[in-house]
Formats: structure tokens, sequence, C-alpha cells
């Protein structure tokens, strides 16, 4: 399918264009959100003064939340139509961008972080759903021979818009008095989500769609619907979310560790662990020990998000090239360097520099990594595989950002980074021999 033909409404199949071009304006209005509201959350929390176990606990909490609540909502989506449960998950979920707005007319500085927290914590609840549904939901508005088309069209929307919100974002923080700038761009998120949702309620699968076990086949996504973070750092796969919502007992059975796969679920947990280490710390880096303003961190945040889609446009003919094995390594090393080039970063020139070798790492790992996984695990017993790789991923998200603020409260910011660096080059290491 040539370029001109992928940006041509007219090209669609009629029968499945009205379900298209919703999703392009969902994931476009979800773009908003994310460069706006998502994108500065833990940039608001550090100019308040919160300390690096409360930025811990805005990474780590949707993490809990997803371990607690995964089961519950895909049994709540198998008892109503798939696209109703979705969109009225959107809904509960989105709804809580709208008291961040309200923050800093209700409560003093911590009182507000703390109120972040919380409020992260409880919308991930319906998030949660929101992530479990929308595969399910997508596979069954978009036939297979169309996925690809359809993801490579909501990328560059998704890219387009994060980094003209973003850095839009960041210029309006510049030119308003704090704290309002932040109350305009998280009144800019929440436009976003609630357009963004009512795309959503026009989606409509093509027949009787139901959250079940199946062979998963990536959608190659950017995003990851219920499961942002605050930051472009942690962006994370997916896959195996949806095989918790089976029986869990059956599922979750030691005999994984006895099999081939136990090993790299054990070397993904040692990556994870050290990938997600300095999310909580960079934050603060920027604000504290950098003293960034909005208007660069965007702009930095901009060019990370570029890179991560200029990157995966060239991950088929890397994938030919080095395979799904090699291709996690090479990632990972250079992801390595991230939080080290953080560590030495004194200026602004260094600091978007650093972000697009972050980018370029992140494009490479997040789309080689669910095909290494898939292509690890024997397709017999892919659901009680992955939906140990969901528990391992969100046990390593969990530990890896309260462990950063304990290490950083007794040696500082910039050993932690250093630290991750080492971290993350031993699990590359490590996955090279052993992966």
């Amino acid at each position: 399918m040539s370029s001109v033909s992928l940006w041509r409404w007219g090209a669609l199949p009629a029968e499945h264009r009205a379900n298209f071009i919703h999703l392009y304006l969902d994931i476009a209005w979800f773009g908003v959100l994310n460069g706006s509201a998502i994108a500065f959350a833990a940039i608001y929390a550090a100019r308040l003064g919160a300390n690096s176990w409360q930025i811990g606990l805005l990474t780590a909490g949707p993490a809990v939340i997803s371990l607690m609540f995964t089961l519950p909502a895909g049994q709540w989506l198998q008892q109503h139509r798939l696209n109703k449960g979705v969109f009225w998950t959107s809904v509960a979920y989105r709804f809580f961008y709208l008291p961040w707005i309200l923050l800093p007319w209700l409560f003093n500085p911590q009182g507000q972080v703390w109120s972040l927290i919380v409020i992260t914590l409880v919308m991930s609840i319906p998030g949660t759903a929101l992530a479990v549904g929308f595969n399910a939901l997508f596979a069954g508005a978009v036939p297979p021979e169309w996925r690809g088309h359809v993801t490579g069209v909501r990328n560059a929307l998704l890219s387009i818009t994060f980094v003209l919100t973003s850095t839009g974002c960041g210029l309006l923080l510049e030119r308003l008095p704090f704290p309002l700038g932040y109350q305009m761009v998280f009144a800019i998120g929440f436009v976003g989500a609630a357009a963004s949702s009512v795309h959503l309620w026009f989606v409509r699968p093509d027949g009787d769609v139901a959250v079940r076990p199946r062979t998963w086949r990536g959608l190659g996504d950017l995003a990851r619907p219920g499961l942002s973070l605050s930051n472009a750092q942690t962006m994370r796969t997916t896959v195996g979310l949806r095989y918790l919502v089976q029986r869990v007992r059956p599922l979750l059975n030691l005999r994984v560790f006895r099999q081939p796969f136990g090993k790299i679920l054990g070397l993904l947990f040692a990556f994870h662990l050290g990938q997600f280490l300095a999310i909580p710390i960079f934050p603060l880096f920027w604000v504290n020990n950098l003293g960034l303003t909005d208007a660069q961190i965007g702009l930095g945040n901009s060019v990370f998000y570029l890179l991560v889609f200029f990157g995966s446009t060239r991950l088929g003919w890397l994938t030919e090239r080095f395979g799904h094995h090699r291709l996690m390594v090479i990632g990972i090393v250079i992801m390595s360097a991230y939080p080290l080039l953080t560590a030495l970063t004194t200026n602004l020139e260094m600091f978007l520099f650093t972000a697009a070798v972050g980018g370029v790492a992140w494009s490479v790992v997040g789309g080689a990594i669910s095909n290494y996984i898939l292509e690890r695990i024997p397709p017999d017993d892919r659901p009680a595989n992955l939906a140990w790789y969901n528990l391992v991923l969100n046990a390593a998200v969990l530990l890896g950002s309260l462990l950063g603020p304990i290490l950083a409260d007794g040696l500082g910011l910039i050993p932690v980074l250093l630290i991750a660096a080492v971290a993350r080059l031993a699990a590359a290491a490590a996955l090279a021999r052993w992966g």
C-alpha cells in the first residue's frame, strides 16, 4: 500500500471506513491528552516539591492496580457488549483528569501531590479494564489484513499530536504564572480525553467479540490505553494482559518456571527492574538539578517521541537484519546509555541529545519485545506464559519504582542514575548470553 493511499479516506474499504476514521480520531485526541496532562504530571509534582518516593508512587501505582484488578476487569467486560464496555470504562478512567484542574484551589502543595497520587491510583481501576478491552475491540473492528495499515496511521497521528501538544504546552507554561499554566495544561488534557472517548463510542466491532484467549498478535500501537504513566520513558508493553482475564489458577502454574521460558522471565524481570529503577529520578533531576524550564522539558519529550515514531518505521528492516533477540539486546544497550547521559547532562543541548538517544532505544526495545516474547513461548502454552510475563512486568515496575527512591534518599540522584545504567547494561549482557 503506497504512502499516498495511506492517508486517503477514499482508499479505505467502505464497510470499515467509519470504524477506521473514529480509531484515527480517537488516537489523535489521545495524543493531545498524552502530550499535555500525562506528559507534565510528574513535572508538576516535582515543582510542587514532591520527593522521589512520591514520584515513584505515581509510577508504581498503576502497576499495583493492574495486578489487583485485571481479573475482575476482564470478568466485568465479559458481561457487557465490548464496545459499550470499552466506552464506559474510558469515560470512568478519563473523568479523573477533571479534578487535576481543581487541585491548586483545594490543597496546599503537599496536599496536591498526595491528591495526584490517590487520583492516579483510583483512575487506574477503570484504566485497567480499558487496557484489557481495547485490544479486543481493535481486533474486532479492524480486519487482520488492515491492522498494519490502521496501526501505522494511528502511530503517525499520535506522534504528530503528541509533539505539537507537548511543545505547545511547554510554551504555554512559560507564559502563564504557576500554577495557572498547569491548570490550563490539565484542562487541555481533559478535553483531549473526553474527545477520545466520544470517538470510541462510535467504534463498532464486526459481530460478537469477547475478551478471551486467542493467538495474540501485537498491534504495534505506540499508545497503551489506560496504562499510560506520567513520563515518556514509562511507555510499556501490554502483551499478555488479556490472558489474565481468564481463570487465574490454571494460568498461574509454577510449571512455567521449570520450562525454558522460565529463564526468559527472570531475564526480563532484571531488564524491567533496571528500566524502572530510574523512572522516578528523571523528573526530579530535570527540575532540581538541571533547572530546565517547562518549555525545554516539553521540547525534550517531543524529541523523544519523534525518535520513537521514526525508529518504529524502520523496525521491519531492523528485524529482518538482526532478528528479535539481537534487536532486543542492541536496544537495551542503547537504553543503558540514557540514564548515564542524563547523569552527565549539564545543558539543554545535551538534554535534547539524550532524549533522542532514549527515543531511538525505546523504538527498538518497545517494538521488539512483544515479538521476542512470543517467539520464545511454546504456541500450545501461550496463555500461561504471557500471564506470568504480565505479573513479572508489573512486579518489576513496582519494585523498581520504589527501590529507586530508597537508593536516592541514601545516595543521591546521580548515583541512582549510574546504577540504573549499569543494571540495564547487565540485563543486556545476560539476555545476550542466556536469552
